[in-house]
């Protein structure tokens, strides 16, 4: 009779065991979903940061925006499929590509991501490319000579360019850059031919999440720039407000937050905007192709977060830069101080420059760039982009009251991380090697070495 007691007792306080991670499970799973409501991922990470061909120290143009329902990419350069194999981005979560223009250092890399996308992962939902007309009939042409079949469909929506955008030379070497609309490759959708709208913009997307758009740069060939804003989100509910009124919170706060009006059981009304904050602003982000002049994004681009824009040659080579449709540190930082960028990254650099590193002079570095662009916006806004440089965009807070100012200090608010796979950190240096920083010495792994390195280019001077 004792046994069965206690054999019943353990049974009950089995269950109730049971029953408590079960729950605690569910709790968790809530949990999760609420904060994922409530924060969503932005991350840059470059994968590509160097001009007209992949060198040992950089790859070719490329770079990845991570978001919460996947991975863009923005320019694909030769060997771009090597880079996205040693990062911690997933070739399967890229599911939307967009092309800046076609010269081969931002689009070489295309047909083998694609195979390699292939390889790894069974797609439910198309891939989307959006870039300039040409790029369908180069894709096209890629997988149907090679005889590729990918494992999944694909669409490209191509921009149709302005006069102003067609380069000189088309009479002299006329090239044929659209295709056959009604013989698609076995793995290919039918696109759209997106045009510009009477501000010389295009929407390439659009939703009650985000938007991108593109705007047209002077580069030797047709090139665009791309804003992508965040929608913004419900402000803030003030449940002081509620409390004088008498009213406890329940299941309405969210269509409240949402911007409707609500009617309480005992015929109260409760209005948003008697109880509700101001919205808040969506971040944006500017990704740039190559150009020599980039007033067009003035357009859409006031205020954002981040500026990826490109500076192939030092402020001395102005004049070589403009001659080969490229910018300078100087010119993309009056683009960016003229916009009221958070952050300017800096990416696209001349082969000449080598990564900073004790092994070089500085005068032989992009550090040389990054000084010639803070003399223009300043000490802690400009960042050289790296290879495997990981940059998360913070939310944006509520907009400031009238008469305040912006807090200087929320500039350093971007984390940097290294999204080089640990494996490939450790074979890319077999030697660790001892660097001095703030005056102490300490041994690094190569990629402790990056952060190192990356604290010693942001230092602002003394």
């Amino acid at each position: 009779m004792i046994k069965l007691r206690r054999w019943n007792a353990l049974k009950e306080i089995s269950l109730l065991k049971l029953r408590f991670q079960s729950n605690r499970r569910t709790f968790c799973s809530k949990r999760r979903q609420l904060f994922a409501m409530s924060s969503s991922t932005m991350e840059l990470t470059f994968l590509g940061t160097g001009s007209a061909y992949p060198s040992p120290s950089r790859g070719a143009s490329c770079v990845i925006l991570k978001m919460d329902d996947g991975s863009w990419m923005f320019d694909c350069g030769e060997g771009s499929q090597i880079q996205l194999q040693k990062s911690k981005v997933r070739a399967g979560k890229v599911n939307k590509i967009f092309i800046s223009h076609l010269h081969g250092d931002h689009m070489f890399g295309l047909p083998g991501l694609l195979c390699t996308i292939s390889g790894n992962n069974q797609r439910s939902e198309p891939l989307e490319i959006f870039g300039p007309v040409g790029l369908r009939r180069f894709i096209r042409t890629s997988l149907e000579l090679s005889r590729t079949m990918l494992g999944f469909s694909y669409i490209v929506h191509e921009m149709k360019v302005l006069p102003c955008q067609i380069p000189p030379d088309v009479q002299k070497w006329k090239i044929e850059d659209s295709c056959n609309e009604q013989r698609l490759h076995p793995n290919e959708r039918k696109g759209c031919l997106i045009e510009a709208d009477s501000d010389n913009v295009w929407t390439l997307l659009s939703n009650d999440k985000i938007s991108v758009k593109a705007v047209h740069l002077k580069h030797r060939i047709p090139s665009f720039g791309f804003c992508i804003q965040e929608a913004a989100s419900p402000g803030k509910l003030d449940l002081s407000k509620l409390s004088l009124q008498g009213v406890k919170p329940g299941p309405w706060c969210k269509e409240v937050k949402e911007g409707r009006i609500v009617t309480l059981p005992d015929g109260r009304t409760i209005d948003p905007a008697d109880v509700v904050g101001p919205p808040k602003p969506g971040r944006k982000v500017i990704i740039m192709g190559d150009t020599c002049n980039s007033s067009e994004i003035y357009t859409v681009g006031m205020d954002a977060d981040v500026l990826v824009h490109e500076a192939t040659l030092q402020n001395s080579l102005k004049d070589m830069a403009l001659e080969k449709g490229h910018s300078t540190p100087g010119m993309a930082a009056e683009v960016g101080k003229d916009l009221r960028i958070r952050l300017l990254v800096l990416t696209h650099f001349s082969q000449r420059y080598m990564p900073v590193s004790d092994e070089y002079e500085e005068e032989e570095t992009v550090s040389i760039l990054v000084k010639e662009a803070q003399e223009i916006m300043g000490p802690n806004r400009v960042l050289a982009a790296e290879d495997f440089l990981s940059i998360t965009i913070p939310l944006r807070p509520a907009p400031q009251t009238e008469g305040s100012e912006v807090n200087e200090h929320n500039l350093a608010v971007f984390k940097q991380s290294s999204a080089l796979k640990e494996d490939h950190a450790e074979n890319s240096q077999v030697k660790k090697k001892v660097l001095k920083h703030n005056g102490e010495e300490n041994e690094l792994t190569s990629t402790e070495e990056v952060k190192a390195k990356r604290l010693k280019v942001e230092e602002p001077p003394s």
